[in-house]
C-alpha cells in the first residue's frame, strides 16, 4: 500500500472532532471540511474504497479513509488532543499552500497548545498506518 502524506492525519483528526464522520455498519460518509463535498468510504476487511480524491486517484488512504480507520479503534488516537484540531479550515488551507501539506499542516498548528503530543499522537498513528494490511480499491 502507498503511503499518504503525513500530515493527512491531522486532517483525520479534524473531521472527526467536527462530526464530520458518519459511521455505518459497512461504510461511512465523511464530509469536507468545508462541508461542500460528502465522500463516501467503504470497506469489507481490511479492503477500503473510497471516493475521496486521494484514495481513489492517488491510491492512498485519503483522511477519510484513516478516520475511519481510527473510529473503528485499528490507529489509536486521544478524544482530547483531536478536541484541539477542530475547525481547521484544512481545504482553504491546502489551497492557500498549493497543495504543500506540510506548509498547511504548519499553518494549522500555529495556534495549537498541545501542538507537540499531537504531532506525537500523529507519528504513532502513521507509524501503525504503515504496518497495516490494507488493501485499497476504487470500488467494493
Amino acid at each position: 500500500m502507498k503511503l499518504p502524506p503525513e500530515e493527512k492525519i491531522l486532517e483525520a483528526y479534524t473531521a472527526i472532532a467536527d462530526e464530520r464522520v458518519t459511521m455505518q455498519e459497512d461504510h461511512a460518509e465523511v464530509l469536507s471540511s468545508d462541508r461542500q463535498k460528502a465522500y463516501k468510504v467503504r470497506w469489507n476487511g481490511t479492503t477500503f474504497a473510497s471516493s475521496d480524491p486521494a484514495t481513489y486517484w492517488q491510491s492512498y488512504p485519503g483522511y477519510p479513509v484513516i478516520a475511519v480507520l481510527i473510529l473503528q479503534g485499528k490507529i489509536p488516537a486521544d478524544p482530547k488532543l483531536m478536541e484541539q484540531m477542530k475547525g481547521i479550515p484544512w481545504k482553504q488551507l491546502n489551497d492557500a499552500h498549493k497543495r504543500n501539506y506540510k506548509a498547511a499542516a504548519e499553518e494549522a498548528l500555529e495556534k495549537i497548545g498541545a501542538k507537540e503530543e499531537i504531532l506525537a499522537m500523529a507519528a504513532d498513528g502513521n507509524r501503525i498506518l504503515a504496518g497495516m494490511d490494507l488493501t485499497l480499491k476504487r470500488k467494493i
